[in-house]
């Protein structure tokens, strides 16, 4: 009885979990795409491919002018446009994954913390029973101490009594 109470618990804890994180943009297939961007976005190969993608335009654009190919002469505006573009949206995403992975990483903390607890409490516990079995130990040894010194006792009277009597 008491597995399906902790099994009711742990099912409505996860949906109480599902429920934090499906925000406007929790575990949905955007929150996740944002996720994979966020991720691609700090590649080497993204990095060297934006770096050939731009060498590239340049290249192109600097040496096509005089035949009349360039739809980009210096300063490059529509490149400096494409790039404002790209930032305009992958910042926005960027945080988004961010802001997924902190709500991640404070749901593992709370279940951290309390698994800690849990432990904590079944160490005072069992630190207490030790405790109890420590004094009642000390206890039966200072009854034994007690039973020793009177048996002791009783042995010398007895043997006084013996040996008064073997005397007489």
């Amino acid at each position: 009885m008491a597995s399906i109470g902790r099994a009711a618990e742990a099912v409505t804890e996860l949906e109480r979990r599902r429920h934090e994180l499906h925000g406007a943009f929790g575990n949905d297939a955007f929150g996740r795409l944002a996720e994979k961007a966020a991720r691609f976005f700090g590649t080497p190969q993204y990095i060297l491919g934006q770096t050939a993608a731009v060498l590239a335009w340049v290249i192109l654009n600097s040496t096509q002018l005089h035949l009349g190919f360039a739809w980009d002469v210096y300063p490059f505006i529509a490149l400096n446009l494409l790039f404002s573009l790209q930032a305009a949206y992958a910042a926005p995403l960027i945080l988004l994954a961010q802001t997924r992975q902190a709500d991640r990483d404070k749901l593992h903390s709370d279940r951290i913390d309390k698994g800690h607890t849990r432990l904590a409490r079944a160490a005072k516990l069992e630190t207490d029973k030790i405790l109890e079995l420590l004094q009642a130990n000390t206890e039966l040894t200072e009854q034994d101490k007690q039973l020793t010194e009177q048996v002791a006792a009783l042995t010398k009277q007895i043997h006084a009594l013996l040996s008064e009597q073997h005397t007489s």
